[in-house]
């Protein structure tokens, strides 16, 4: 193993940190949109395009990576994520600070097709280890940005304006700007298979846990929460989130990865069940440590299953797309009519039946990752 990091030293400094700024950018959005909204004359819903700006971008970049991912090196999105939050950092105007914001979507949704498979067949048996590990910085960035926004005196600019300065310093001393198939030199290709039956997957666990994210804390509310509660409960979950994928860096080499995502899947089935007639507090904080294995067990079935082509992973990450951009939104709008514990319902539904069929396909989904 220590061998395996010393030849991919560049590629694992390069995943790690911008992984950690990535999640530090996403998070910074949060608390910086009441101060861009103030400073442009906004409406917070209106200034809210900024996220959907970020989505956006991410759409554009996974698309990027479908058709031209041959050609695509980890120094493109980090270039993407320099200009974009340069630009935001900026303050032009609300238009150029969309545009930026369209911008380092666009390097973050590259960033997570270039250097999750990259890592996957760099680290060959320890692959799904160092998988988790990326993601789990992405957590610690998450967790940390707010705090240091905070710090900073709530200046959205300064913020953004040091993500770009990092992104710029990662790209000058990363030095990683081998093309995909470089890192797979040598290895036996295997052709690219559609599977949408395990897409499926994907589409629901992502959704939700972009549904835990973006909505938890108002359903909390909702079950009469403070409003200060509910935030602390966010960040609760994003801490049980980081240890649930620090556990996954040495275990998850070792664990069928399909089984990863069953055993996730059905642990915040009965955290849901127990947010709708119980204190919900506790058990959305629970549900942390069981979304935050949910992505790293589908991608890496997914990826077993569709070969190591490189249109594989922008497909697996365009179906996490499909439900994190969709799912808050469906279910956002039903939140007004489904009572006080009607989210933690939804949830509870949705996992419950993801889990069981999981579970039945458990046995198959594994053999065939297996012999992958």
């Amino acid at each position: 193993m220590n061998a395996l990091i010393r030849t991919h030293a560049a590629l694992l400094f390069a995943g790690v940190t911008t992984f950690t700024l990535m999640g530090a950018g996403q998070s910074l959005y949060g608390p910086a949109l009441p101060a861009f909204a103030r400073e442009f004359g906004l409406t917070v819903a209106q200034a809210g395009w900024l996220i959907s700006a970020l989505w956006i971008g991410s759409a554009i970049g996974v698309a990027v990576m479908f058709f031209r991912g041959r050609a695509i090196t980890p120094r493109h999105a980090l270039g993407a994520m320099v200009v974009g939050s340069a630009l935001i950092a900026a303050g032009f105007g609300w238009v150029p600070t969309l545009v930026g914001s369209v911008i380092f979507g666009t390097g973050y949704g590259i960033s997570t097709v270039v250097f999750n498979p990259r890592v996957l067949r760099a680290f060959g048996v320890k692959g799904p280890s160092m998988v988790s590990l990326l993601n789990a910085m992405f957590a610690v960035g998450a967790i940390a940005a707010p705090l240091i926004f905070v710090a900073l005196g709530s200046n959205p600019h300064l913020a953004f304006a040091i993500v770009s300065g990092l992104c710029a310093l990662i790209w000058l001393a990363s030095g990683t700007s081998g093309r995909a198939e470089d890192v797979a030199a040598g290895a036996v290709s295997k052709p690219y298979r559609l599977r949408l039956g395990v897409l499926c997957f994907g589409v629901v666990c992502i959704g939700v846990e972009a549904c835990l994210i973006g909505l938890g804390p108002t359903a909390l509310i909702a079950t009469g929460a403070s409003e200060e509660t509910a935030a602390r409960a966010l960040s609760g979950f994003f801490v049980a989130f980081l240890i649930a994928r620090t556990t996954l860096v040495f275990t998850a080499h070792i664990l069928p990865p399909f089984a990863i995502y069953a055993g996730a899947m059905a642990g915040a089935a009965l955290c849901a069940m127990a947010a709708t007639v119980l204190p919900a507090v506790p058990f959305f904080i629970a549900m942390g440590a069981f979304a935050g294995l949910f992505f790293p067990g589908f991608f890496v079935t997914a990826s077993r299953l569709m070969g190591d082509d490189p249109r594989v992973t922008p497909t697996i990450i365009a179906a996490g797309l499909v439900g994190g951009i969709s799912s808050p939104v469906l279910l956002g709008q039903l939140l007004t009519s489904m009572g006080e514990r009607g989210f933690f319902l939804v949830i509870a539904v949705v996992t419950v039946a993801t889990a069981a069929v999981a579970l039945i396909l458990l046995r198959r989904i594994s053999a065939e990752v297996a012999q992958g």
